[in-house]
């Protein structure tokens, strides 16, 4: 009677164990934040337009991934309000551009931030100022077929 005690305390403990890890890999892979700071903080931008830019597309600097696309909304001005999330220990300067590549010829939308040259950072909740919308490849094909490109 001992035994059977002792087996069945020893698998409640393996049980607690693996749902208490479970918890933790769900917890860290999904980063989510419990306790203590999160590895992000949110800037936004205002586009004129984000044609094809999707919600957790990659945010890059110089060719690295420095965070990913949060929301995309529509302002009050119709113009198209991007929020990202970048990591905290990239520091964006005020000048800083955020532009909208594609990658390949007809691959996905990413933004693109060029760093600026200001000794002012754009604090957590912030906006990038400068922007540049994606080039509109169905437009200037249209311009060139029909001669209107100069």
């Amino acid at each position: 009677m001992e035994r059977k005690g002792v087996t069945e305390f020893l698998v409640g403990i393996f049980l607690l164990l693996g749902m208490i890890s479970l918890a933790y890999l769900s917890l860290s892979l999904g980063e989510v934040t419990v306790f203590g700071k999160s590895k992000y903080y949110q800037v936004s931008a205002v586009f004129s337009s984000v044609a094809g830019l999707k919600k957790d597309a990659v945010v890059s600097m110089a060719g690295v991934e420095i965070g990913r696309v949060i929301d995309i909304s529509l302002t009050e001005d119709k113009e198209a309000l991007v929020r990202m999330r970048i990591r905290r220990n990239i520091k964006l300067e005020e000048d800083s551009i955020a532009s909208i590549k594609t990658m390949g010829i007809i691959g996905d939308k990413y933004i693109m931030i060029s760093p600026g040259a200001s000794d002012e950072v754009i604090p957590p909740g912030g906006r990038i100022m400068e922007t540049e919308p994606p080039l509109d490849l169905e437009e200037l094909i249209g311009k060139y077929i029909f001669g209107k490109v100069k």
